[in-house]
C-alpha cells in the first residue's frame, strides 16, 4: 500500500520513487513540527528527520504482506509501510479516528492492516514481539518475513540479546533493522558500548552487513534486499546496522548543538549528502503533490471528533 498521491505521479526510475516517500515523510515531519507549538499535536513527538532513507529503502525490500515492529521513533515506517496519513495525524492530534482512537499517540502509532504491528515507547519491547511473529510464522508455514526496527540504544537491552539467540537458534524468517544515530538521548556510542553491534550480532550466529551510507535510499535498499533475500531462502535470521543521524532533538522539534554532546559541523556533513537537500529539481518536482495530501489529511484530523467518555477503557488490556 503506498500513499494515494503517490498513484498521479510519474517517476522515471526506482530512485525517484523512493525520493518521493522519503520527501513525504520528511515535509509530514516538517508540518508536524509546525504544528507543535500550537498544542495541536497532543503528545510528545520523536521526529525521524534526517533519518527517512533508512525507512523507506529498507520498506521498499519488503512484499506487502510482511510485517514490521517498530520503535518510539517511527513515523517514517508507518508511513513508508503504507500506514494512512490521515490516521496518523489524528493520532497525534488525539482523535477518535486516529489509528489508536486518540490514546495511543505519537510513539504507539500501529497499522496492522498494511503489516506495520507497532511501536512502543519502552526501548527494545517490541523486538521480542517481532521474533514470536517470525517463530509463528514459520511454525505455520507461512513465508512471510518479519522486521524488527530499533536504535543503537536498544542493543544495550537484555531483550535484544535474548531475542537475537533464540532467533539464530530456531532459524527465524526475520530480520534485524538497527537504526544506528549514534546517540541514546544525549549519550554518544563511544560512551556506552565496548561492542560493535554487527560483530556482536555475528556471534549468536546471525550474519550482519554494515550500511554506512544511511542518507543513501537506494543503497539502503540495495543492503537490506541482500538481507531480506536470505532471510527468505531459509538461512535463518540477518541483521543490518544503518548509520543514520538525527537533525533534531532527541524529543521535540528543536535543535540542540548547544546542549554540547554533538557539533554542528557533524550535522552539515550529514546534510551535505542528503538527496532531499541535493537534489532541489526532484523536490519541486514532488513537493506540491505532497503538501497537497498533507493539508487534506490535516484538515480531516482537526475536524474528527475528540474521543468519548464511553471510549476511555476500551481497548484496554
Amino acid at each position: 500500500m503506498t500513499a494515494a498521491t503517490e498513484g498521479t505521479v510519474r517517476f522515471a526510475s526506482l530512485h525517484e520513487r523512493l525520493f518521493f516517500r522519503a520527501l513525504r515523510i520528511r515535509l509530514v515531519e516538517e508540518r508536524i513540527a509546525a504544528l507543535y507549538p500550537s498544542d495541536a499535536i497532543q503528545s510528545p513527538v520523536h521526529l525521524s528527520v534526517g533519518q527517512e532513507a533508512v525507512a523507506v529503502g529498507a520498506c521498499e525490500a519488503l512484499a506487502p504482506e510482511d510485517l514490521v515492529f517498530g520503535s518510539y521513533r517511527s513515523h517514517a515506517f508507518y508511513l513508508a509501510k503504507g500506514g494512512d496519513l490521515g490516521a496518523m495525524l489524528a493520532e497525534l492530534f488525539g482523535k477518535a479516528t486516529g489509528c489508536g482512537g486518540g490514546k495511543a499517540g505519537s510513539m504507539h502509532l500501529a497499522a496492522p492492516e498494511v503489516g506495520f504491528m507497532g511501536s512502543s515507547a519502552i526501548v527494545a519491547s517490541t523486538i521480542p514481539h517481532a521474533v514470536g511473529a517470525a517463530l509463528a510464522t514459520k511454525r505455520l508455514g507461512r513465508r512471510r518475513l518479519v522486521m524488527a526496527v530499533f536504535g543503537d540504544g536498544a542493543t544495550e537491552e537484555g531483550v535484544y540479546h535474548e531475542s537475537l539467540n533464540f532467533a539464530a537458534l530456531h532459524r527465524l524468517p526475520v530480520l534485524f533493522l538497527c537504526e544506528n544515530n549514534g546517540l541514546a538521548v544525549h549519550s554518544t556510542l563511544a560512551a556506552r558500548q565496548a561492542y560493535r553491534i554487527a560483530a556482536h550480532a555475528e556471534a549468536y550466529g546471525v550474519p550482519a552487513t554494515r550500511c554506512e551510507a544511511g542518507w543513501d535510499f537506494d543503497e539502503v535498499h540495495r543492503v537490506v534486499l541482500a538481507a531480506v533475500t536470505a532471510v527468505r531462502r531459509g538461512e535463518g535470521p540477518r541483521l543490518v546496522e544503518c548509520r543514520t543521524y538525527r537533525w533534531l532533538e532527541h524529543v521535540g522539534i528543536a535543535e540542540d548543538f548547544d546542549a554540547g554532546y554533538r557539533t554542528r559541523a557533524d550535522f552539515e556533513a550529514w546534510q551535505a549528502r542528503d538527496p532531499l537537500v541535493r537534489e532541489s529539481a526532484l523536490v519541486a518536482r514532488f513537493a506540491p503533490a505532497i503538501r497537497a495530501e498533507i493539508a487534506a489529511a490535516e484538515a480531516s484530523a482537526a475536524a474528527s471528533p475528540w474521543p468519548a467518555p464511553d471510549d476511555l477503557l476500551t481497548d484496554v488490556a
